[in-house]
């Protein structure tokens, strides 16, 4: 997603061709219509990677809070889950994908609209769009697993995944 910052003019107006070509969307993922039960990888973004949500352990704490309660709310299994200052993480299981998508949504409206206001910055982007995977195989999903338990080692919060 941030090779695009990387790419001279060419490659971006390759890579644009291409992607409307094949008529996906221009800067994004595909989006995917799901049907009964799913399993995924779930990230979203702080705009920028700014770590709005890392701005002290209560919004962190918020966060995390806010997000298992939509899993419980929309009847998803989570089996792993990563929050950090400047994005998340979680690997799901659902058949409420859409009322998982909705929640979520209405999640990201409210925390950039209670974090713009507490923090004295009203109109600033706070989240980038999310982005979600279906798991494909077991190994996939075991991979998943492994890549948001070493999620805060990779960037530097702890230095073992145990912590």
């Amino acid at each position: 997603m941030y090779e695009w910052r990387k790419m001279s003019e060419a490659e971006r107006a390759e890579v644009l061709q291409i992607r409307k070509g094949r008529k996906l969307p221009w800067h994004s993922p595909p989006r995917v219509k799901y049907e009964g039960f799913v399993s995924c990888i779930f990230s979203a973004a702080c705009y920028e990677h700014a770590p709005i949500i890392g701005k002290s352990h209560k919004r962190l704490a918020e966060c995390e809070r806010t997000l298992l309660e939509i899993c419980e709310n929309t009847e998803t299994k989570l089996s792993a889950w990563c929050i950090l200052p400047n994005h998340y993480h979680l690997l799901i299981r659902t058949e409420n994908f859409d009322e998982f998508k909705a929640q979520i949504k209405l999640f990201h409206g409210r925390t950039a609209r209670h974090f713009n206001l507490e923090d004295d910055q009203t109109g600033r982007k706070v989240w980038c769009n999310f982005f979600d995977r279906r798991i494909k195989s077991n190994r996939h999903f075991w991979a998943s697993l492994n890549y948001i338990n070493h999620n805060p080692v990779k960037h530097g919060y702890v230095p073992a995944w145990q912590d």
